[in-house]
């Protein structure tokens, strides 16, 4: 991981390069301040954008995309845009119609990640089965779950065409997942981090930060680095310029052996968002 740069790219299992690290907007709202971080974003070098139908901000989405392109030269191709199907909307035709509808919003002409937001229980084959169809049909580069247990997986994958590439979940040093790390890993299923700051909470943690004085970078750096050389894809949230700088300052240090595990031994498998086996929505 040394070596790794912000350009640089996950293959996932269908050989979809995907950026290692990229922003997420969760929490944040409609508006020209998320316009700006986007392009703020792309501008330093981030090629990936995660959203979620139920945040309800692609649009600004979308107008930052754009904007962030006509400005710097870049062409639609070289971003890597995710979008989520929202519980709501988990049955077959509606999956479909959900996709249709965020590419309507976002501006945009195909997605190249499309989830499954959380697997409610009864409805996440049918979705399943949509997404399959979205990308046997070329509209999405590559298709995913979020939010999915080791159970959750094996059920669609039971009968599924096409396994999912993605597996998308609260993971930081509080809550390491190290079960379903493993398996995804042996099934080549592409692990990745949200909310791999634990929104904050974090961030005055003493252990971390003396690994983080240690190696003369913040805590956020710190955890960042340490998602990556697990081999996790990150989308840490940001709607300020400096945080999103900072953020991706993560590829000039590695972490040694000692203090990754000093990391993992926070893991308390304490979760800041809901338990996706109990849960309502």
């Amino acid at each position: 991981m040394t070596q790794l740069q912000l350009h640089d790219t996950a293959k996932l299992r269908n050989g979809v390069a995907m950026p290692w690290l990229g922003l997420g907007v969760f929490q944040v709202e409609e508006g020209q301040e998320l316009v700006e971080a986007i392009k703020a974003a792309v501008k330093l070098g981030y090629r990936s954008i995660d959203t979620a139908a139920i945040y309800k901000n692609e649009k600004s989405v979308g107008a930052g995309i754009r904007e962030a392109l006509a400005e710097t030269g870049l062409k639609r191709e070289d971003l890597f845009v995710t979008s989520k199907v929202w519980n709501a909307d988990l049955g077959y035709e509606s999956a479909l119609a959900a996709y249709e509808a965020s590419l309507e919003r976002l501006g945009l002409d195909y997605l190249d990640l499309y989830l499954i937001h959380w697997p409610v229980k009864g409805k996440y084959k049918d979705a399943w089965r949509a997404l399959e169809k979205l990308y046997a049909d070329g509209r999405v580069k590559a298709i995913g779950v979020s939010n999915f247990q080791i159970h959750h997986l094996e059920d669609v994958m039971k009968d599924a065409q096409v396994v999912p590439m993605i597996n998308q979940v609260e993971f930081h040093p509080r809550l390491t997942q190290t079960e379903l790390r493993e398996f995804c890993k042996r099934h080549g299923i592409q692990l990745e981090a949200w909310s791999p700051l634990m929104q904050g909470q974090l961030l005055d943690n003493p252990e971390l930060k003396a690994i983080a004085d240690k190696y003369g970078k913040s805590i956020a750096q710190v955890i960042i680095r340490w998602d990556l050389q697990h081999g996790v894809v990150t989308i840490p949230k940001s709607i300020r310029p400096q945080r999103i700088e900072e953020n991706a300052s993560v590829f000039d240090f590695e972490l040694s052996d000692e203090d990754m595990e000093r990391i993992d031994s926070l893991n308390r498998d304490q979760r800041i968002g809901p338990d996706p086996d109990n849960f309502d929505f």
